[in-house]
């Protein structure tokens, strides 16, 4: 891994390198009275999905100070697989922006995109306190 020269113990990560994806089966407990995934389920699945983004790049322990731009555009039902996918992408001195994307994936393997949302995660050391976080190296025009 590269160092920086003024920040010597600051390393730079890949977007690659946080990439991370989650799988889930919609079962009754799930559910909402509508018989949808329950929006708050699905909040903490989004919610666990960005911490260990956040995690694998910072190697750190990681705390979620906010939510920004969680949008339900449509519904998940029993028997969906929900796929949430989550990469970083901005990298602050201890905080780190996470991109979450989900999706539900139908019986025949159609996927349709359900949420997007933005988390944003801090790195804190053994004293509880913020830390500082590696750079993050953008490689192509989508990161």
């Amino acid at each position: 891994m590269a160092f920086i020269g003024r920040q010597m113990d600051r390393k730079m990560l890949c977007v690659e390198d946080s990439r991370t994806e989650q799988v889930h089966l919609v079962m009754q407990p799930h559910l909402n009275a509508g018989g949808r995934l329950f929006g708050g389920m699905l909040m903490q699945w989004i919610d666990e999905t960005a911490a260990m983004a956040a995690k694998r790049h910072a190697h750190r322990p990681i705390i979620t100070a906010s939510f920004n731009n969680l949008q339900f555009l449509r519904g998940a039902y029993p028997g969906d697989t929900v796929v949430l996918k989550a990469k970083i992408v901005y990298a602050g001195h201890t905080s780190m922006d996470v991109k979450v994307e989900t999706y539900a994936e139908t019986v025949t393997g159609e996927q349709f995109l359900i949420n997007c949302a933005y988390a944003t995660e801090v790195a804190v050391g053994e004293d509880g306190k913020p830390t500082i976080v590696p750079e993050l190296i953008i490689e192509t025009e989508e990161e």
